[in-house]
């Protein structure tokens, strides 16, 4: 390992720390929207043409909040990273297609780009400040 890898692999487990919030800080965020506003989420998903999304937009803001706890508290962060980044593709795919609308665009872009930091912590797992490192 040459001396400037040394140096910054230090910082290895700082970097995954701050990872993890930043991406559960948005599912934490959306939870609190969607739960918030839930009337609002369950009409959205109608327009989507989400089957039950009575049903469906609460399930969903439960599992955008638990995301969110999981990935902070480093529990567990493999497996959810995984399952994080399956459900931002299919969120992509779903609400985020109309790639003539830039803002659309940037939407499904961002939601790829959330799956690739999620993957990121799959292979590298959660650090060493995260419950699944005393375990």
């Amino acid at each position: 390992m040459a001396p400037l890898d040394r140096k910054l692999s230090a910082f290895n487990d700082i970097a995954l720390l701050i990872g993890r919030i930043l991406i559960a800080a948005l599912f934490v965020v959306a939870a609190y929207n969607k739960f918030k506003g839930l009337g609002g989420t369950t009409t959205y998903f109608t327009k989507l043409g989400v089957p039950a999304p009575s049903a469906v937009a609460p399930l969903v803001a439960t599992f955008e909040l638990a995301a969110g706890a999981l990935l902070i508290a480093g529990f567990k962060t493999r497996y959810v990273a995984l399952v994080v980044a399956g459900f931002v593709i299919i969120a992509a795919l779903l609400a985020h297609t109309n790639f003539a609308d830039g803002n659309q665009l940037n939407h499904f872009l961002k939601n790829l780009a959330i799956a690739g930091g999620a993957l990121a912590l799959f292979v590298a797992g959660p650090g060493r400040y995260s419950v699944d490192a005393r375990r």
